[in-house]
């Protein structure tokens, strides 16, 4: 069966009870929640939004459960988490952060009874793809490994990133 949705970033001014409201009310069966860093910095369009504290659900057992019992009584479901950065950032430090919260993504959404995480794989804009597709290679096996662990599967959105220049 077809299921139509959204990426609550497009609410991003709203709580994560007005985005389910506004889904249930609209004859939307899903949304992909917005999942950023609560102390992000990020001024890019659509990035820097949190709909769902991921650390907060690895922490409070109440929260998560709340999460996921006003989605079904709203008769909504939650797709996907979804969190934006640069994990190929050429910033080696900002790059590790981004990869790092991935990961405790994919962990929230196991704790939430989720199967999904929606990413963007990165890039440095001053390598080429082969160059770029080559520290792939290094540094993305660790988050699929952290993935398969937790019966999660990674959407890649493909997004050249070209807003990205350094």
């Amino acid at each position: 069966m077809l299921k139509l949705g959204f990426v609550s970033a497009i609410l991003a001014d709203f709580g994560y009870e007005h985005v389910i409201d506004f889904a249930a009310n609209h004859g939307f069966s899903c949304v992909e929640i917005m999942c950023w860093p609560t102390h992000n910095a990020d001024a890019r369009r659509y990035a820097g939004v949190t709909h769902i504290d991921a650390d907060r659900v690895l922490t409070d057992t109440i929260y998560a459960h709340n999460l996921i019992h006003f989605a079904k009584e709203k008769q909504v479901t939650i797709s996907a988490l979804g969190y934006y950065p640069n994990p190929l950032d050429p910033d080696a430090d900002k790059a590790v952060f981004y990869r790092e919260h991935i990961k405790q993504l994919i962990k929230a959404a196991a704790k939430l009874g989720l199967h999904n995480v929606n990413t963007f794989i990165g890039r440095d804009p001053s390598k080429s793809i082969t160059e770029n597709l080559k520290t792939f290679g290094k540094v993305w096996p660790e988050i699929i490994q952290v993935a398969e662990a937790h019966n999660v599967k990674i959407g890649i959105e493909n997004c050249p990133m070209f807003f990205i220049f350094y």
